[in-house]
């Protein structure tokens, strides 16, 4: 009986031994979720990037991708610091003011998304109407400005190209807050002065016939890193080989994407997304008339800190950043590599 006991032990015992690898390989074959936020679309493409299936080879198998919608950068902030995020979508304005102001010391810009006003690809129009008699940026003393919002990006350049000219807010001009899809009606009916054209309103042919552009991005400012992706580094440390494999994908749909071969496709595939018809994005998106996204999804970190530092000029953060540490191109560098 002893001995039965001690065979039937043993038994269990390689039973176990045997078991454990595999629910340890099981337990490492478990896809990272990872959860992104974004503000608007197409200017951001997390909501776009898996509607066309085949094109990412890593998506559903390294990792599980979950888009989260917000209504403001100020939102992702929270979101990220108390961990109902793993990237964020911030722009060259909202970065520094959560680590300034929301404390997260440990973000780091992983993946670029767009560059507002790059050489060769869209710029924000900031337009006036045609009949102000507003030709120049001195003639908007004591005129009305409309933004989408305090410090946001667009609302930074507006600031950034009057105050380049002399004018400040307040003391010189008054600046309103109103959504983007109401820009157009608010300038037509002399609710304001100056307005911003972003994407895809610009284009829109009845701004043409009452408007005209003032000044773009380009003109005013540069190149502006509009938006990339942060993240905190004990999740990068955490999870870096999924997020290799998502840049990799990332990349690769982008290409995708940006194929001429693929542009009607590409344009029912958003515009469907959006429900608005076709012919509304067929022109510009995902062409040089949209605004510049790097194929391998690889930020300029020279234009994030020039954009930062028009920030911190116009007093929105305390201190200036130093954008190389709180950066990590190592995920993008690799995925790259990967296709090259």
């Amino acid at each position: 009986m002893r001995a039965f006991r001690l065979s039937v032990l043993l038994a269990l015992a390689v039973v176990v031994t045997l078991t454990i690898p595999d629910q340890r390989r099981a337990a490492a074959a478990e896809p990272v979720k990872i959860r992104v936020g974004w503000i608007t679309t197409p200017a951001s493409m997390v909501p776009l990037l898996f509607l066309k299936s085949g094109v990412a080879k890593h998506h559903g198998k390294s990792y599980t991708f979950e888009p989260i919608h917000f209504s403001s950068s100020t939102l992702q902030i929270t979101a990220i610091s108390q961990g109902e995020i793993d990237i964020a979508g911030f722009g060259y304005s909202s970065f520094p003011l959560a680590i300034q102001n929301g404390g997260l010391a440990d973000l780091r810009i992983i993946a670029d998304e767009i560059q507002d006003g790059a050489p060769g690809y869209y710029a924000t129009p900031f337009f006036v109407r045609k009949d102000s008699g507003i030709n120049k940026i001195e003639d908007m003393k004591g005129k009305v400005a409309a933004t989408n919002g305090l410090g946001s990006g667009v609302d930074i350049i507006m600031r950034a190209a009057l105050s380049s000219h002399g004018l400040r807010v307040t003391r010189d001009y008054t600046m309103i807050e109103a959504p983007f899809p109401t820009h157009k009606a608010i300038l037509k009916e002399r609710k304001a002065d100056l307005v911003v054209g972003v994407l895809p309103f610009a284009y829109d042919p009845d701004f043409a016939d009452f408007a005209k552009p003032l000044f773009t991005t380009q003109s005013a400012t540069g190149p502006i890193a509009l938006s990339f992706w942060a993240a905190r580094k004990g999740f990068i440390d955490k999870n870096r080989a999924a997020l290799v494999d998502l840049m990799e994908d990332y990349g690769a749909v982008l290409r995708w994407y940006y194929d001429p071969a693929n542009h009607k496709e590409a344009v029912a595939l958003t515009a469907g997304f959006l429900k608005r018809p076709p012919a509304a994005f067929d022109s510009w998106l995902f062409t040089h008339r949209d605004f510049h996204r790097d194929l391998d999804g690889k930020p300029d970190l020279k234009v994030v800190q020039e954009s930062v530092d028009k920030v911190k000029e116009l007093g929105f953060i305390k201190t200036a950043i130093d954008v190389s540490r709180y950066a990590d191109l190592s995920l993008v560098e690799e995925a790259a590599k990967r296709r090259h």
